[in-house]
């Protein structure tokens, strides 16, 4: 191992997404806007919740909780790309790099494990409803996200503690639009195979266990739901379906390329683009416009705000 960093490579440079310019500025508008929605789209939620107390139990407050992961999920990256677009020479700084690797991984590992929370929040729902709110009450939910957070932290730690300890010295291109820890270490002064293989063995043993556990879960849950009445199972149904839909959008992305890396440079960088930007844009969309509660919410909050607008 070598000691120390040895660094002389002060940036690196973002070969991006693309080369031609009419490209890039159709990107830039594409993304722009989709960025605006991401953020617009999980402020909105995270106010609905909070503001409306029909939303204050367990299920929402976790929600409320992966709106603001994935708001901070794009914005790791998603606003280094769109300036990018526009910049002739698209470097990132050394410590830049550094603090991309870390919060991508922090607030990825924390939305894994957040959404096996959500799943075990249906879990004890659906089949243990007599005790929902005896097990899920507001101390252990706040314990469970301070759980999900410290275990993305940890993670993004371990993976940092070896970053900061390679020696770059010379190649500096990295051919994607954001910093990611195995084009990164492709980048060392070093033999990195070996390396390469025990990180993505790190990010993959967290992605696999979480995807293992809520497979148990909603296996569990379907089960279950076989056994209810067709009103009860055609909500919990309805619910479960939008959870899963979440979970193939986000872990299949994380999947092929930290578990079994494909090695296609396009195919890295759509499937980059899909965990950072389409992700953190459909979830508003699968769990708040599928949802009848918070369609009920949108609702009472219109005519309050038209109520007391013709009160004026």
């Amino acid at each position: 191992m070598v000691e120390g960093n040895l660094s002389v490579v002060s940036e690196f440079v973002l070969l991006g997404l693309c080369w031609s310019w009419d490209m890039q500025v159709l990107l830039l508008l594409i993304f722009f806007t989709l960025y605006l929605l991401i953020v617009c789209g999980n402020i909105a939620i995270m106010v609905l919740i909070i503001i409306d107390t029909h939303l204050h139990s367990p299920m929402y407050f976790l929600l409320a909780n992966l709106s603001f992961v994935d708001m901070w999920l794009s914005s790791v990256t998603t606003p280094k790309m769109i300036t990018d677009f526009v910049t002739e020479n698209k470097t990132i700084s050394f410590g830049g790099c550094m603090c991309q690797i870390l919060f991508v991984h922090f607030v990825g590992g924390g939305e894994m494990v957040l959404l096996v929370v959500m799943a075990y929040d249906r879990y004890v729902a659906i089949c243990k409803p007599l005790h929902y709110s005896t097990i899920m009450n507001l101390q252990k939910c706040i314990w469970l996200v301070a759980t999900s957070w410290t275990i993305g932290f940890v993670h993004a730690l371990s993976q940092m503690v070896v970053i900061m300890r390679l020696p770059f010295c010379g190649p500096r291109e990295i051919d994607s639009f954001f910093c990611d820890i195995p084009l990164v270490i492709k980048l060392a002064c070093i033999d990195s195979y070996n390396l390469g293989i025990l990180m993505n063995a790190d990010s993959g043993v967290l992605a696999m266990t979480c995807f293992i556990l809520l497979l148990i879960s909603y296996t569990y849950i379907l089960l279950a739901v076989r056994q209810s009445s067709k009103t009860g199972a055609s909500r919990a149904l309805s619910t479960c379906t939008a959870h899963i839909t979440v979970v193939v959008l986000f872990f299949g992305p994380c999947i092929f390329i930290y578990v079994w890396p494909l090695s296609i440079t396009w195919v890295d960088k759509f499937l980059a683009v899909f965990y950072s930007v389409i992700t953190p844009l459909l979830n508003p969309a699968i769990y708040a416009l599928r949802n009848k509660e918070i369609k009920n919410a949108v609702k009472r909050f219109r005519n309050y705000y038209v109520h007391s607008k013709g009160n004026i």
